[in-house]
């Protein structure tokens, strides 16, 4: 099982990590071997994609809002009882950093719609947003007509979002039973990654021409010790951080196999140890992770 071969003049995508703020996340919600009251203060990482050949540009995920006193009012309880968060600086403020603007952004894709990965919708008044297409059953409806949703009901523009339904061409990439070749020439491939939550999407990118590959994961996985193995899935109190464990496990499965591919670098939504090492550095923008 491997990965698409390059072709002759091979697009990729240069990738930069975006900073858009952290999160605290209590461990024994997410490891279930977690050593009691640990918590992970871990960031929520947004990443900036953009193709080699015809310059668009692409933001996976957009991390949490500074001023996330405007969430929802059952996300802003969350945040105050449980994943409390610290925005020094959020999307827009990274972008610019390198000059960008919402308005040079063509695409944004969800990996899904929980508060720390929804940022701030409203400046990209020009993007394209692309969710997975069962990202529908959670706006049924939203806040504020469901005033305990967590989901905002104009988080995603009319008109302007896309859902990726089971009719798009779906392919198997690698041990990845779905993928779709978003740009249609192998250079990025948006990842059906259930579990999770409804919509759950991941994403694999081609780094180089000659077969450097970045796998980001979302909440695929919390942990990198859900990876590894050293831990499993917390459950507690009959609750679980994913919608699905048994789909979750399954999916973990298939990016640890990734995972032991040559050439292929996995990053977690919150990758508190990459972060650890490269907060401030040359990986994030307007530098770029560099290809394995």
């Amino acid at each position: 099982m491997s990965l698409p071969s390059p072709r002759s003049e091979q697009a990729y995508c240069e990738v930069s990590a975006i900073e858009a703020g952290q999160i605290e996340l209590p461990d024994d919600l997410i490891l279930s071997n977690a050593t009691p009251g640990a918590i992970t203060t871990a960031p929520s990482l947004s990443f900036l994609i953009q193709h080699s050949k015809n310059g668009h540009k692409l933001l996976f995920d957009l991390g949490i809002r500074h001023d996330w006193q405007n969430y929802p009012p059952a996300v802003v309880e969350n945040i105050r009882m449980c994943n409390r968060v610290e925005v020094t600086e959020d999307v827009v403020q990274s972008l610019a950093k390198g000059g960008l603007s919402p308005s040079d952004i063509n695409i944004i894709c969800l990996s899904h719609c929980h508060f720390d990965h929804v940022g701030d919708t409203t400046p990209f008044t020009q993007s394209e947003f692309v969710v997975g297409g069962d990202t529908k059953l959670l706006f049924n409806p939203g806040y504020p007509v469901n005033p305990d949703s967590t989901f905002a009901a104009d988080l995603l523009p009319l008109g302007r979002t896309r859902y990726l339904s089971a009719e798009e061409e779906w392919q198997a990439v690698g041990p990845l039973p779905r993928g779709y070749d978003f740009y249609g020439d192998g250079s990025l491939y948006i990842i059906d990654a259930p579990g999770h939550l409804a919509g759950h999407l991941n994403v694999l990118v081609r780094t180089s021409a000659d077969g450097g590959w970045l796998y980001l994961a979302g909440d695929s996985a919390h942990h990198w010790n859900l990876i590894t193995g050293e831990s499993d899935i917390a459950v507690q109190n009959h609750c679980c951080e994913h919608d699905d464990k048994a789909l979750a496990e399954k999916h973990i499965e298939r990016i640890k196999a990734l995972w032991k591919m040559p050439r292929v670098r996995v990053l977690l939504a919150h990758d508190e140890p990459w972060y650890k090492v490269n907060k401030g550095g040359s990986q994030f923008w307007p530098g770029k992770i560099s290809s394995l």
